[in-house]
């Protein structure tokens, strides 16, 4: 059950129409959509694989665009929350402490995800034709499906706790639907 009463008190802390709010959920919203719509279209078409001589070389590029997008799109985030409104009854060390250790979770859950699949793995490989040798059950993947989305959404959960950021609370929601569109389109 949700508490509404609770919700509505804190957006009123968050300026929706503000103009760095508004370029952090384009920013959330369109890195998912960006890789899933470039790895299909390569799988159907070959046409980076073609561009770049090989479908290793594609993949990293790709890959590369990811990370830049993510750069921006975290960047966005935090000046998102910079330039809203703490939440006062939060702004104490215990939701520091607590969004320091859900941040170091999900670093964690990221950076398990990365090796236990790899450049390629992470980086929408099977698209390109670059497929694993089986199906990685091994940790973070034996804990959590989606271990590199959920780890990430962590991140942003504790950064916006360590600033008791009301904006980077919604923010995270943010990415936390998108990642469940981006799980649903991709299954």
């Amino acid at each position: 059950q949700v508490d509404v009463v609770a919700m509505v008190q804190l957006f009123g802390y968050v300026d929706v129409t503000d103009t760095g709010f508004i370029m952090a959920v384009l920013s959330i919203a369109f890195n998912p959509l960006f890789w899933n719509v470039v790895a299909r279209w390569e799988h159907k078409t070959r046409a980076l694989s073609q561009v770049f001589g090989s479908p290793h070389a594609a993949c990293y590029c790709l890959g590369t665009a990811i990370l830049a997008l993510n750069c921006v799109r975290s960047h966005c985030f935090t000046e998102a929350m910079k330039s809203q409104p703490k939440l006062e009854g939060w702004d104490y060390h215990w939701t520091y402490y607590s969004g320091l250790a859900i941040s170091a979770v999900g670093t964690l859950f990221v950076i398990s995800s990365f090796l236990a699949l790899g450049f390629t793995g992470t980086f929408l490989g099977d698209y390109f034709g670059i497929l694993m040798e089986e199906k990685v059950t091994s940790f973070p993947f034996s804990v959590l499906d989606n271990p590199m989305y959920w780890g990430s959404t962590a991140i942003y959960l504790g950064w916006s706790l360590m600033h008791a950021s009301p904006a980077g609370l919604l923010l995270t929601a943010v990415v936390a639907i998108s990642y469940t569109i981006a799980v649903l389109y991709e299954g």
